[in-house]
């Protein structure tokens, strides 16, 4: 019995992932067909980008804090005073290529990713997405392209507000609260930094950002069972979407280079 239910976990791990692989093949499919959604794409630019700058600001500013925080003590502790002001390349970097991707994915797949299976599912209980059949309207262009575009492009564009904010208050905890000299921590910045350390980053929010609208859509498209199924659908979006942004990152974290200059 074990070992069959064993089995069958597996095996239901496996068609979820063929879902959601037929999922993204339909949308990429489907992403230059016309007609396009425009007026849906633009909505959900908005609801993405400008409705997620307060929470990704919050997130941005007190990740760079407790990171300068906590780089200062590293240096202070370990390496002696006065060496705390060669601690900004290391701010900067885990930033702009690690903390920030993901406090920005995880924020957005709360806030969005949730909205994209609560939105969805409720179409799916109500009929709404079986009338787009009976229309003729295809709902993967509908309603997953739009939704996929838009989080394509605004995580990055919040991923690069996140580090410009993060690295600044990284920049103020150290110069300002502690007393680093800042012309000195400014010069390693700028010296030890490298634009690709932030595109990298910006790849994996691009990444994250298709995950979320995939998982996001596929658990509303699947959704059963009335107002109960909808929260189920938002919650297992929340779950997968964040346990794939944190295994991903650490894959593509092993993929991309570490730097393009020798």
């Amino acid at each position: 019995m074990a070992s069959l239910a064993k089995n069958a976990a597996v095996t239901a791990v496996f068609e979820e992932l063929g879902e959601v692989g037929i999922l993204f093949y339909r949308t990429l499919k489907n992403l230059f067909r016309r007609p396009r959604e425009h007026r849906i794409l633009l909505q959900q630019l908005e609801e993405i980008g400008v409705r997620s700058l307060p929470v990704v600001s919050l997130t941005a500013a007190f990740g760079g804090l407790v990171f300068g925080l906590q780089t200062y003590i590293g240096f202070h502790r370990y390496i002696g005073p006065g060496s705390e002001s060669y601690g900004g390349p290391i701010i900067s970097l885990g930033l702009s290529k690690e903390l920030i991707p993901i406090l920005v994915g995880l924020m957005i797949s709360g806030r969005v990713g949730s909205s994209m299976a609560a939105q969805i599912g409720s179409m799916k209980i109500t009929e709404q997405i079986d009338a787009l059949h009976s229309l003729g309207a295809n709902p993967i262009r509908y309603l997953v392209v739009p939704r996929t575009i838009a989080a394509f492009f605004m995580l990055p564009c919040l991923t690069l507000y996140g580090d410009i904010i993060g690295i600044a208050c990284g920049f103020f905890y150290n110069t300002v609260i502690m007393g680093v000299n800042r012309t000195i921590y400014l010069q390693n910045t700028l010296r030890y930094l490298e634009l690709w350390d932030v595109a990298s980053g910006l790849i994996k929010a691009a990444t994250f950002g298709v995950v979320i609208a995939i998982i996001g859509c596929w658990q509303g498209l699947k959704t059963e069972g009335g107002a109960e199924g909808v929260g189920r659908a938002t919650t297992r979006t929340v779950v997968l979407s964040s346990i794939s942004i944190l295994i991903l990152n650490f894959f593509l974290s092993k993929i991309l280079p570490a730097t393009l200059t020798r």
